[in-house]
């Protein structure tokens, strides 16, 4: 059986010692999650959307897998000022990947985003980001803790579970909700962890920890990339 396409959009590095210059890259936990779960990851590059058509791009895969990152720029939901905490910016990044979760989307193409890719859907459809969750008691980076998830979603489904333990890196979380998505898990805190949008033209589900972390070794983190795969190879067309 040939594999299944899935287009996961490279991230831009300053520094890379191997290639001794600045490059695009994927995290390998995550390329490795993909393989294993039977998929053909290929990075495509974050090219400006106004130079080239994302959909007629994106158009060519079964499946797009939209990943981790540095910050989304405030601007991007609305916001007037910027927090200090707000990293690693780059507007080429946030045009590509806001334009890959929209067309996405609008394509059908089954999509699973992670982290900032979460934050990059709610941000393309409206919602907008809390810049800042605060000081050590709302840390989230580091951290592995406990998600509950909503029965019924396609992230239970995904999982196996209705509760996870996820593995989570960042300081930005979901403020208010774009529009036509759900909230499919939380953690304790009340931070939103998981999002779909039910009666959407495709598979999609997007967490805001990194399940690639632990997928080696969690059947549940890893069954995300298995249900991005399976719903890529059964996508009418392929």
């Amino acid at each position: 059986m040939i594999r299944p396409l899935i287009a996961v959009p490279a991230r831009f590095s300053a520094t890379t010692s191997a290639l001794r210059y600045a490059a695009e890259v994927g995290a390998r936990a995550l390329i490795e999650a993909v393989w294993r779960a039977g998929g053909e990851p290929v990075s495509i590059h974050p090219a400006d959307p106004a130079d080239a058509d994302a959909g007629e791009r994106l158009a060519r895969f079964d499946g797009v897998l939209l990943p981790g990152g540095g910050d989304l720029a405030p601007h991007r939901y609305g916001a007037t000022e910027t927090h200090p905490t707000v990293y690693d910016v780059d507007d080429l990044q946030d045009a590509f990947d806001l334009e890959v979760a929209r067309r996405t989307l609008d394509l059908g193409i089954p999509l699973l985003a992670i982290c900032r890719g979460l934050q990059s859907v709610n941000v393309a459809l409206g919602g907008t980001l809390e810049q800042d969750m605060g000081g050590p008691e709302r840390e989230h980076r580091h951290l592995v803790h406990p998600v509950t998830i909503e029965r019924g979603t396609l992230l239970e489904q995904s999982t196996g579970a209705e509760k996870a333990d996820a593995s989570c890196y960042h300081h930005q979380r979901v403020d208010r909700l774009g529009v036509g998505l759900t909230i499919t898990a939380r953690a304790a805190d009340g931070t939103v962890e998981g999002l779909e949008l039910p009666g959407g033209k495709g598979w999609f589900t997007a967490v805001q920890w990194h399940p690639e972390d632990t997928a080696h070794r969690d059947e549940a983190q890893q069954g995300l990339f298995d249900a991005l795969v399976r719903a890529a190879a059964a996508r009418p067309g392929r």
